[in-house]
C-alpha cells in the first residue's frame, strides 16, 4: 500500500487523488494513477470539465462518461497490457475502493483480490447492491490500514467512514 500512496503522487485530479499497484508473486508488474488521457491537458490546466464543475453542473457519482480521466486502476491495468503483461490472477492495492467501472474492468481482467485504505460507496442507494454483488466477484475485496500523512491533500472530498467500518489511519469526515 505504501507504493501505491507513493505512485498517487503523480495523480492529477482535482478532486480523489488515487494510486494503484498491481502485484504477481509479491512483484508489482504495473501501477497507475489517477488522471487525464495521454496527451490532454490535466486536471489542473482545465482538462476535464467534469473535474472543473464538480459538485456545480455535475453531481459526485454522476458523468464519468465525460470525464476524460482515466482511473488508477484502468491506468494500471491498460499499462499492462500495452507493455504485454499479464494480469490474470494478480492482486491489486489502491489507495480507494474502486468505482463501479474500474470494478467491472478488475472482475472482467479476472484479478485475484484487491486491497484498498479508503472506502468509497456509490452515491446510489439504488445501485449499490449491484456494485456489491460485483464486488463479490473478485475473490477477496479488503480494507487495510495504512498511514497516510497527506490524505487532506489526495482526499479532500472524502466521506466519513461508514459506521459499521472501523476506523483507519487519515480518516477524516468530509
Amino acid at each position: 500500500m505504501g507504493i501505491a500512496l507513493a505512485v498517487r503522487a503523480r495523480a492529477n485530479c482535482r478532486g480523489t487523488r488515487v494510486g494503484a499497484v498491481i502485484v504477481r508473486d509479491d512483484r508489482i508488474v504495473s501501477t497507475g494513477y489517477n488522471g487525464t488521457a495521454e496527451g490532454a491537458p490535466n486536471c489542473e490546466e482545465g482538462g476535464c470539465d467534469r473535474c472543473a464543475n464538480r459538485g456545480g453542473r455535475y453531481a459526485s457519482g454522476e458523468a464519468y462518461d465525460l470525464c476524460i480521466c482515466v482511473h488508477a486502476e484502468q491506468n494500471a491495468i491498460l499499462s499492462a497490457a500495452r507493455f504485454g503483461i499479464p494480469v490474470e490472477g494478480t492482486d491489486v492495492y489502491t489507495t480507494v475502493r474502486p468505482c463501479f467501472n474500474c470494478t467491472k474492468e478488475l472482475v472482467q481482467v479476472k484479478v485475484r483480490s484487491v486491497r484498498y485504505l479508503y472506502d468509497w460507496r456509490h452515491p446510489r442507494d439504488d445501485v449499490r447492491d449491484e456494485y456489491d454483488r460485483l464486488q463479490g466477484r473478485i475473490g477477496l475485496v479488503e480494507q487495510v490500514d495504512a498511514a497516510d500523512e497527506d490524505a487532506a491533500w489526495a482526499m479532500p472530498g472524502l466521506r466519513g467512514p461508514k459506521e459499521t467500518d472501523p476506523p483507519g489511519p487519515g480518516a477524516q469526515s468530509g
